[in-house]
C-alpha cells in the first residue's frame, strides 16, 4: 500500500502560483510514476500532469502545459505541482496519484490521496 496526502492548495488570484505537494508513506514510493489529475464541480476527473518513477520522464495536458511543473524528490517521497500564471478555469481540487505506468487515464493508477482544494478567483 502507498498513501498519498496532498497539501499546498488555498485561494490565489488569477496570474497567481501555487506549489502543490503530494506526500507518500507506505511502500517504496521510488517504484511508481505518480499524477496529478484535478476535478472541478460537475465535471470529470482530467488528467494534469505525470512524472516517471526517476522523474526523468514528465508529461503534461495541453492545457497546463509550460504554465505546471511536476517534480519529485525521492528521498523526501514528495511530488510536487507547481503551478505558475494561474487562471480561473484551474479552479478544482487536485488528486495525485500513483501507479506503474506513466499514462493519462486515472484508471491506471492504484493509489489515491484525498485532493487539496485550489481556487483561482478572476
Amino acid at each position: 500500500q502507498v498513501q498519498l496526502v496532498e497539501s499546498g492548495g488555498g485561494l490565489v488570484q488569477a496570474g497567481g502560483s501555487l506549489r502543490l505537494s503530494c506526500a507518500a508513506s507506505g511502500r517504496t514510493f521510488s517504484n511508481y510514476a505518480v499524477a496529478w489529475f484535478r476535478q472541478a464541480p460537475g465535471k470529470e476527473r482530467e488528467f494534469v500532469a505525470t512524472t516517471s518513477w526517476g522523474g526523468g520522464n514528465t508529461y503534461y495536458a495541453g492545457s497546463v502545459k509550460g504554465r505546471f511543473t511536476i517534480s519529485r524528490d525521492n528521498a523526501k517521497n514528495t511530488v510536487y505541482l507547481q503551478m505558475n500564471s494561474l487562471k480561473p478555469e484551474d479552479t478544482a481540487v487536485y488528486y495525485c496519484a500513483a501507479g506503474p505506468q506513466i499514462v493519462v487515464v486515472p484508471a491506471a493508477y492504484d493509489y489515491w490521496g484525498q485532493g487539496t482544494q485550489v481556487t483561482v478567483s478572476s
